[in-house]
Protein backbone atom coordinates (compact mmCIF):
# COMPACT_ATOMS: atom_id res chain seq x y z
CA UNK A 1 0.00 0.00 0.00
CA UNK A 2 1.36 3.43 -0.97
CA UNK A 3 1.65 6.18 1.60
CA UNK A 4 -1.54 8.16 2.05
CA UNK A 5 -1.77 11.77 0.90
CA UNK A 6 -3.08 13.76 3.89
CA UNK A 7 -5.12 16.17 1.74
CA UNK A 8 -6.98 13.40 -0.10
CA UNK A 9 -7.46 11.47 3.13
CA UNK A 10 -8.82 14.48 5.00
CA UNK A 11 -11.31 15.26 2.24
CA UNK A 12 -12.58 11.69 2.45
CA UNK A 13 -12.88 11.84 6.24
CA UNK A 14 -14.81 15.11 6.14
CA UNK A 15 -17.33 13.57 3.72
CA UNK A 16 -18.17 10.93 6.34
CA UNK A 17 -20.65 12.49 8.76
CA UNK A 18 -19.65 11.96 12.39
CA UNK A 19 -21.51 14.68 14.27
CA UNK A 20 -21.86 14.25 18.02
CA UNK A 21 -25.54 13.44 18.71
CA UNK A 22 -25.81 15.57 21.86
CA UNK A 23 -27.96 18.68 21.57
CA UNK A 24 -28.98 19.65 18.03
CA UNK A 25 -26.52 17.93 15.67
CA UNK A 26 -28.12 19.35 12.54
CA UNK A 27 -28.15 15.98 10.76
CA UNK A 28 -30.60 13.08 10.75
CA UNK A 29 -27.99 10.36 11.35
CA UNK A 30 -25.45 11.63 13.93
CA UNK A 31 -22.79 9.51 15.60
CA UNK A 32 -19.41 8.03 14.77
CA UNK A 33 -20.40 4.57 13.46
CA UNK A 34 -19.75 5.27 9.77
CA UNK A 35 -16.34 6.81 10.21
CA UNK A 36 -15.39 4.05 12.67
CA UNK A 37 -16.06 1.41 10.01
CA UNK A 38 -14.05 3.37 7.44
CA UNK A 39 -11.10 3.79 9.81
CA UNK A 40 -11.15 0.11 10.72
CA UNK A 41 -10.76 -0.83 7.05
CA UNK A 42 -8.04 1.74 6.47
CA UNK A 43 -5.98 0.83 9.53
CA UNK A 44 -6.19 -2.88 8.69
CA UNK A 45 -4.82 -2.08 5.24
CA UNK A 46 -1.89 -0.42 7.01
CA UNK A 47 -1.19 -3.68 8.84
CA UNK A 48 -2.72 -2.99 12.25
CA UNK A 49 -4.84 -5.30 14.37
CA UNK A 50 -8.09 -3.35 14.67
CA UNK A 51 -11.19 -3.70 16.80
CA UNK A 52 -14.39 -1.70 17.14
CA UNK A 53 -15.23 -1.37 20.83
CA UNK A 54 -18.73 -0.12 21.49
CA UNK A 55 -18.76 2.62 24.11
CA UNK A 56 -22.34 3.83 23.69
CA UNK A 57 -25.08 2.20 21.59
CA UNK A 58 -23.94 2.36 17.96
CA UNK A 59 -20.89 4.46 18.88
CA UNK A 60 -17.64 2.44 18.96
CA UNK A 61 -14.06 3.42 19.54
CA UNK A 62 -11.66 2.27 16.82
CA UNK A 63 -8.61 0.73 18.52
CA UNK A 64 -5.61 -0.32 16.44
CA UNK A 65 -2.36 -1.97 17.49
CA UNK A 66 0.49 -2.04 14.99
CA UNK A 67 2.88 -5.01 14.77
CA UNK A 68 5.86 -4.73 17.07
CA UNK A 69 8.92 -6.96 17.08
CA UNK A 70 10.19 -7.79 20.58
CA UNK A 71 13.22 -5.78 21.64
CA UNK A 72 15.72 -8.04 23.39
CA UNK A 73 12.81 -9.95 24.86
CA UNK A 74 11.61 -6.91 26.79
CA UNK A 75 8.14 -5.43 26.63
CA UNK A 76 8.10 -2.17 24.72
CA UNK A 77 6.36 0.92 26.14
CA UNK A 78 3.07 1.73 24.43
CA UNK A 79 2.54 4.98 22.55
CA UNK A 80 -1.02 5.94 21.62
CA UNK A 81 -2.04 8.41 18.92
CA UNK A 82 -5.62 9.38 19.77
CA UNK A 83 -7.69 11.89 17.78
CA UNK A 84 -11.43 11.94 18.36
CA UNK A 85 -13.88 11.07 15.60
CA UNK A 86 -16.86 13.20 16.58
CA UNK A 87 -17.44 16.76 15.46
CA UNK A 88 -19.68 19.47 16.81
CA UNK A 89 -23.05 20.37 15.30
CA UNK A 90 -23.31 21.66 11.73
CA UNK A 91 -26.19 24.01 12.59
CA UNK A 92 -25.45 27.52 11.34
CA UNK A 93 -22.59 26.58 9.02
CA UNK A 94 -22.15 28.85 6.01
CA UNK A 95 -20.42 26.22 3.85
CA UNK A 96 -21.30 22.65 2.92
CA UNK A 97 -20.16 20.89 6.11
CA UNK A 98 -19.40 17.60 4.36
CA UNK A 99 -17.93 18.70 1.03
CA UNK A 100 -14.26 18.24 1.91
CA UNK A 101 -13.66 20.81 -0.82
CA UNK A 102 -10.07 21.78 -1.63
CA UNK A 103 -10.04 25.47 -2.53
CA UNK A 104 -7.75 28.48 -2.09
CA UNK A 105 -5.08 26.39 -0.40
CA UNK A 106 -7.48 25.05 2.23
CA UNK A 107 -9.63 21.99 2.91
CA UNK A 108 -13.14 22.98 4.00
CA UNK A 109 -15.78 21.25 6.11
CA UNK A 110 -16.82 20.23 9.61
CA UNK A 111 -13.91 18.57 11.39
CA UNK A 112 -11.24 19.92 9.02
CA UNK A 113 -9.52 21.45 12.01
CA UNK A 114 -11.15 19.65 14.96
CA UNK A 115 -9.97 16.93 14.65
CA UNK A 116 -10.07 15.17 11.30
CA UNK A 117 -7.10 17.27 10.19
CA UNK A 118 -4.84 16.02 13.00
CA UNK A 119 -6.27 12.52 12.39
CA UNK A 120 -5.36 12.61 8.68
CA UNK A 121 -1.86 13.87 9.52
CA UNK A 122 -1.32 11.03 12.00
CA UNK A 123 -2.60 8.31 9.66
CA UNK A 124 -0.62 9.68 6.72
CA UNK A 125 2.54 9.56 8.84
CA UNK A 126 1.78 6.00 9.95
CA UNK A 127 1.42 4.97 6.30
CA UNK A 128 4.82 6.47 5.46
CA UNK A 129 6.67 4.60 8.22
CA UNK A 130 4.58 1.44 8.06
CA UNK A 131 7.55 -0.83 7.30
CA UNK A 132 9.59 0.59 10.17
CA UNK A 133 6.92 0.51 12.88
CA UNK A 134 7.68 -3.04 14.11
CA UNK A 135 11.27 -2.11 14.91
CA UNK A 136 10.57 1.14 16.74
CA UNK A 137 11.37 1.29 20.43
CA UNK A 138 7.69 1.87 21.19
CA UNK A 139 4.66 -0.26 20.45
CA UNK A 140 2.45 2.00 18.36
CA UNK A 141 -1.31 2.20 18.91
CA UNK A 142 -3.92 4.38 17.25
CA UNK A 143 -7.44 5.09 18.50
CA UNK A 144 -10.32 7.02 17.00
CA UNK A 145 -12.32 8.06 20.04
CA UNK A 146 -16.04 8.79 20.37
CA UNK A 147 -17.74 11.53 22.28
CA UNK A 148 -14.94 13.98 23.02
CA UNK A 149 -17.18 16.95 22.29
CA UNK A 150 -19.62 15.90 25.02
CA UNK A 151 -18.71 13.62 27.91
CA UNK A 152 -15.36 12.26 26.65
CA UNK A 153 -16.90 8.79 26.72
CA UNK A 154 -14.41 7.18 24.33
CA UNK A 155 -11.32 8.31 26.19
CA UNK A 156 -12.77 7.29 29.54
CA UNK A 157 -13.54 3.79 28.25
CA UNK A 158 -10.14 3.23 26.63
CA UNK A 159 -8.24 4.57 29.64
CA UNK A 160 -9.86 1.79 31.66
CA UNK A 161 -9.44 -0.95 29.05
CA UNK A 162 -5.78 -0.43 28.15
CA UNK A 163 -2.59 0.79 29.77
CA UNK A 164 -0.37 3.16 27.79
CA UNK A 165 2.94 4.81 28.56
CA UNK A 166 2.35 8.02 26.59
CA UNK A 167 -0.65 9.47 24.76
CA UNK A 168 -0.84 12.14 22.07
CA UNK A 169 -4.40 13.38 21.70
CA UNK A 170 -4.90 14.77 18.19
CA UNK A 171 -6.00 18.40 18.46
CA UNK A 172 -5.35 21.55 16.41
CA UNK A 173 -2.48 23.07 18.41
CA UNK A 174 -0.46 24.74 15.62
CA UNK A 175 1.98 21.85 16.09
CA UNK A 176 2.80 22.91 19.63
CA UNK A 177 2.81 20.41 22.50
CA UNK A 178 -0.03 21.25 24.88
CA UNK A 179 1.13 19.63 28.11
CA UNK A 180 -1.11 21.72 30.38
CA UNK A 181 -4.68 22.91 29.99
CA UNK A 182 -7.58 24.01 32.11
CA UNK A 183 -10.32 21.64 33.16
CA UNK A 184 -13.99 22.44 32.88
CA UNK A 185 -16.76 22.41 35.43
CA UNK A 186 -20.25 22.93 34.03
CA UNK A 187 -22.76 23.81 36.73
CA UNK A 188 -26.55 23.93 36.37
CA UNK A 189 -28.47 26.01 38.90
CA UNK A 190 -32.22 25.39 39.25
CA UNK A 191 -34.54 27.66 41.21
CA UNK A 192 -38.17 26.82 41.97
CA UNK A 193 -40.89 29.26 42.96
CA UNK A 194 -44.66 29.62 43.00
CA UNK A 195 -46.59 30.85 39.96
CA UNK A 196 -49.41 33.38 40.44
CA UNK A 197 -50.96 36.15 38.37
CA UNK A 198 -48.48 39.00 37.94
CA UNK A 199 -51.02 41.50 39.22
CA UNK A 200 -50.56 40.03 42.71
CA UNK A 201 -46.88 39.01 42.80
CA UNK A 202 -46.80 39.13 46.60
CA UNK A 203 -48.87 35.93 46.64
CA UNK A 204 -46.27 33.98 44.68
CA UNK A 205 -42.56 33.24 44.79
CA UNK A 206 -40.45 34.54 41.90
CA UNK A 207 -37.86 31.95 40.78
CA UNK A 208 -36.02 34.51 38.64
CA UNK A 209 -35.48 36.77 41.66
CA UNK A 210 -34.04 33.77 43.52
CA UNK A 211 -31.67 33.06 40.65
CA UNK A 212 -30.45 36.61 40.14
CA UNK A 213 -29.73 36.88 43.83
CA UNK A 214 -27.63 33.71 43.70
CA UNK A 215 -25.76 34.91 40.62
CA UNK A 216 -24.97 38.20 42.36
CA UNK A 217 -23.51 36.31 45.33
CA UNK A 218 -21.47 34.07 43.00
CA UNK A 219 -20.10 37.18 41.27
CA UNK A 220 -19.23 38.82 44.58
CA UNK A 221 -17.89 35.81 46.50
CA UNK A 222 -16.95 32.89 44.23
CA UNK A 223 -15.22 34.61 41.32
CA UNK A 224 -12.75 36.48 43.57
CA UNK A 225 -11.97 33.21 45.35
CA UNK A 226 -11.19 31.52 42.02
CA UNK A 227 -8.83 34.36 41.14
CA UNK A 228 -6.61 33.90 44.17
CA UNK A 229 -4.44 31.18 42.63
CA UNK A 230 -2.54 31.59 39.36
CA UNK A 231 -0.88 28.98 37.14
CA UNK A 232 2.35 30.07 35.38
CA UNK A 233 1.08 28.90 31.97
CA UNK A 234 -2.69 29.12 32.26
CA UNK A 235 -3.40 32.09 34.49
CA UNK A 236 -6.37 31.92 36.86
CA UNK A 237 -9.51 29.82 37.03
CA UNK A 238 -12.50 31.60 35.50
CA UNK A 239 -16.29 31.54 35.80
CA UNK A 240 -18.84 32.68 33.25
CA UNK A 241 -22.63 32.61 33.43
CA UNK A 242 -23.53 30.99 30.13
CA UNK A 243 -27.32 30.84 30.02
CA UNK A 244 -30.34 31.82 32.07
CA UNK A 245 -33.89 30.76 31.30
CA UNK A 246 -37.05 31.31 33.30
CA UNK A 247 -40.72 32.14 33.22
CA UNK A 248 -43.45 31.36 30.75
CA UNK A 249 -45.37 34.62 30.20
CA UNK A 250 -45.00 38.27 31.11
CA UNK A 251 -48.11 38.24 33.29
CA UNK A 252 -47.21 35.13 35.30
CA UNK A 253 -44.82 35.13 38.24
CA UNK A 254 -42.18 32.55 37.21
CA UNK A 255 -42.08 29.30 39.16
CA UNK A 256 -38.91 28.01 37.48
CA UNK A 257 -35.53 29.41 36.46
CA UNK A 258 -32.37 27.67 35.29
CA UNK A 259 -28.88 29.09 34.82
CA UNK A 260 -25.65 27.44 33.68
CA UNK A 261 -22.08 28.29 34.65
CA UNK A 262 -18.92 27.52 32.71
CA UNK A 263 -15.94 27.28 35.06
CA UNK A 264 -12.43 26.69 33.75
CA UNK A 265 -10.12 25.23 36.38
CA UNK A 266 -6.34 25.41 36.49
CA UNK A 267 -4.30 22.32 37.46
CA UNK A 268 -4.10 21.90 41.21
CA UNK A 269 -7.60 23.26 41.84
CA UNK A 270 -10.10 21.09 43.71
CA UNK A 271 -13.43 20.89 41.80
CA UNK A 272 -15.29 19.74 44.92
CA UNK A 273 -14.06 22.77 46.84
CA UNK A 274 -15.40 25.01 44.06
CA UNK A 275 -18.77 23.24 44.15
CA UNK A 276 -18.87 23.70 47.92
CA UNK A 277 -18.24 27.42 47.47
CA UNK A 278 -21.15 27.66 45.04
CA UNK A 279 -23.47 25.61 47.25
CA UNK A 280 -22.65 27.85 50.21
CA UNK A 281 -23.96 30.92 48.35
CA UNK A 282 -26.73 29.23 46.34
CA UNK A 283 -29.30 29.18 49.13
CA UNK A 284 -32.58 27.61 48.03
CA UNK A 285 -31.23 26.71 44.58
CA UNK A 286 -30.43 23.20 43.32
CA UNK A 287 -26.82 22.70 42.14
CA UNK A 288 -25.84 20.01 39.61
CA UNK A 289 -22.48 19.65 37.90
CA UNK A 290 -20.29 17.70 35.49
CA UNK A 291 -16.74 18.30 34.38
CA UNK A 292 -13.43 17.45 32.82
CA UNK A 293 -10.17 17.42 34.75
CA UNK A 294 -7.26 19.78 34.04
CA UNK A 295 -4.13 18.48 32.33
CA UNK A 296 -0.56 18.73 33.49
CA UNK A 297 2.20 16.53 32.11
CA UNK A 298 5.76 17.26 33.20
CA UNK A 299 7.55 19.10 30.36
CA UNK A 300 10.70 17.24 31.41
CA UNK A 301 9.14 13.93 30.31
CA UNK A 302 11.48 12.37 27.70
CA UNK A 303 8.86 12.30 24.96
CA UNK A 304 7.73 15.88 25.64
CA UNK A 305 11.37 16.88 25.34
CA UNK A 306 11.74 14.87 22.13
CA UNK A 307 8.67 16.56 20.66
CA UNK A 308 10.20 19.89 21.62
CA UNK A 309 13.50 19.15 19.91
CA UNK A 310 11.51 18.37 16.74
CA UNK A 311 9.90 21.80 16.89
CA UNK A 312 6.73 21.22 18.94
CA UNK A 313 7.27 23.79 21.70
CA UNK A 314 5.61 22.93 25.04
CA UNK A 315 2.71 25.25 25.87
CA UNK A 316 -0.59 25.52 27.72
CA UNK A 317 -4.20 26.01 26.57
CA UNK A 318 -7.45 27.33 28.08
CA UNK A 319 -9.57 24.54 26.54
CA UNK A 320 -9.81 20.87 27.56
CA UNK A 321 -9.43 17.61 25.63
CA UNK A 322 -9.09 13.83 25.94
CA UNK A 323 -5.44 14.05 27.02
CA UNK A 324 -6.61 14.95 30.52
CA UNK A 325 -8.67 11.76 30.78
CA UNK A 326 -5.56 9.63 30.30
CA UNK A 327 -3.46 11.87 32.56
CA UNK A 328 -6.04 11.41 35.31
CA UNK A 329 -5.24 7.68 35.14
CA UNK A 330 -1.55 8.41 35.64
CA UNK A 331 -0.63 8.20 31.94
CA UNK A 332 1.55 11.05 30.65
CA UNK A 333 -0.43 12.73 27.87
CA UNK A 334 -0.32 15.79 25.64
CA UNK A 335 -2.38 17.32 22.83
CA UNK A 336 -0.74 17.96 19.48
CA UNK A 337 -1.66 18.41 15.86
CA UNK A 338 -1.78 20.74 12.87
CA UNK A 339 -4.31 23.52 12.45
CA UNK A 340 -5.56 26.28 14.70
CA UNK A 341 -8.09 26.07 17.52
CA UNK A 342 -9.39 29.39 16.18
CA UNK A 343 -10.96 27.47 13.29
CA UNK A 344 -12.55 24.76 15.46
CA UNK A 345 -16.36 24.86 15.66
CA UNK A 346 -16.61 27.77 13.20
CA UNK A 347 -19.30 28.33 10.55
CA UNK A 348 -16.73 27.95 7.77
CA UNK A 349 -14.28 25.48 9.31
CA UNK A 350 -11.11 24.77 7.35
CA UNK A 351 -7.45 23.84 7.65
CA UNK A 352 -4.75 25.09 5.33
CA UNK A 353 -3.06 22.53 3.09
CA UNK A 354 0.33 23.82 4.22
CA UNK A 355 -0.53 23.24 7.89
CA UNK A 356 -1.93 19.77 7.22
CA UNK A 357 1.11 18.66 5.23
CA UNK A 358 3.41 20.11 7.89
CA UNK A 359 1.52 18.02 10.44
CA UNK A 360 1.98 14.80 8.47
CA UNK A 361 5.69 15.58 8.04
CA UNK A 362 6.04 16.29 11.77
CA UNK A 363 4.42 13.03 12.88
CA UNK A 364 6.56 11.13 10.38
CA UNK A 365 9.72 12.68 11.86
CA UNK A 366 8.50 11.95 15.36
CA UNK A 367 7.77 8.29 14.65
CA UNK A 368 11.14 7.81 12.93
CA UNK A 369 12.85 9.38 15.95
CA UNK A 370 11.57 6.49 18.09
CA UNK A 371 13.88 4.01 16.35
Amino acid sequence: MKSLDPVTLLSELIRIQSVNPEGDPGVSDPGEAKIAVALKKLLRELGAEVSLREVLPGRPNVVARFPSDPSDGTIKPRLLLAPHMDTVSVVGMTIDPFSGEVRNGKIWGRGASDTKGPMAAMISALSRVRAEIPKLNYEIWFAGLVGEESGQHGAKALAIEEQFDFVIAGEPTDLKTVHAHKGSLWVTLTAHGKAVHASTPELGENAIYKMTSVIERITELVIPELSKTEHPLLGRSTLSVGTIRGGSKTNIVPDHCEATLDIRIIPGSDPLQIINLIENVAHGVQVDHQGSTPLFTDPAHPLVMKLSTLGATPTGAPWFCDAAVFAAKGIPAVALGPGSIAQAHTADEFISIADLEAGADFFERFLRSLA
